[in-house]
């Protein structure tokens, strides 16, 4: 019983851990995407720095090699010269310089083995990112979607009304307002046909008093009377 219990609690520390991370994942991708960027940003700054250090090497080097040049001239001048004594000198100083120089092409090398590999890992780590936001954009549209979806199908809270309810409602207030109508209706007319106007309208088609609506006849006989006034 006691392992059942242990294994039982386990698992529900599993689950809610995967419900927790399944609700968190879009924040998580974020600051996981942020942090990403933020070491790409590293890495072209580190790459901006091999390229800058490279440079420097590649001028100091055009600057050795034409000091070189320079001396082996001047060199050659002394020996021509007979000054055996300024050429050794100058043979002395030109072992320095190339010594810098192989120093300075040495260091050129391992720059731009560097800056290849930096070159393809920030390309690399620009295309995975790209991708990782065109994913996480198609992500956020899908959570959207489907939490419309969650709430539009899930059952309403005890207090809400449903669609149907309101639907519902809707027909049984119009049928009492046409129940309401028809009476109304029906009353209007019964007063027409009992009411006082009736009876007085009955006496008056039995020629006790005038009529109280106005007919065709007397119309049209209205008509003639003024015809001939005005013949």
């Amino acid at each position: 019983m006691f392992k059942t219990v242990v294994t039982l609690f386990r698992g529900s520390v599993a689950a809610a851990g995967e419900e927790l991370e399944d609700r968190t994942a879009l924040l998580i991708l974020d600051q996981q995407m942020r942090d990403a960027a933020a070491a790409l940003e590293r890495s072209k700054r580190t790459l901006a720095l091999a390229i800058a250090q490279d440079q420097q090497e590649g001028r100091k080097l055009e600057a050795t090699c034409a000091r070189i040049a320079d001396l082996e001239t001047r060199a050659v001048a002394a020996l021509d010269g007979g000054r055996e004594d300024l050429a050794k000198e100058a043979a002395e100083a030109i072992a320095g310089l190339e010594a810098d120089r192989d120093a300075a092409m040495t260091a050129r090398a391992l720059f731009a083995t560097e800056i290849i590999r930096l070159k393809r890992h920030v390309t690399n780590a620009q295309a995975r990112i790209t991708e990782l936001d065109r994913g996480r954009r198609l992500a956020r549209a899908s959570e959207a979607v489907r939490s419309l979806r969650r709430s539009g199908i899930e059952a309403a809270r005890p207090y809400e009304s449903t669609l149907p309810e309101a639907e519902s409602t809707l027909r049984r207030l119009r049928e009492r307002q046409m129940e309401a109508q028809a009476a109304d209706d029906a009353l209007v007319e019964l007063d027409a046909a009992t009411g006082p106007l009736a009876t007085a309208e009955r006496l008056a088609e039995q020629g006790f008093g005038p009529r109280l609506k106005t007919t065709a006849d007397d119309v049209l006989a209205r008509l003639k009377s003024k015809r001939t006034q005005t013949a």
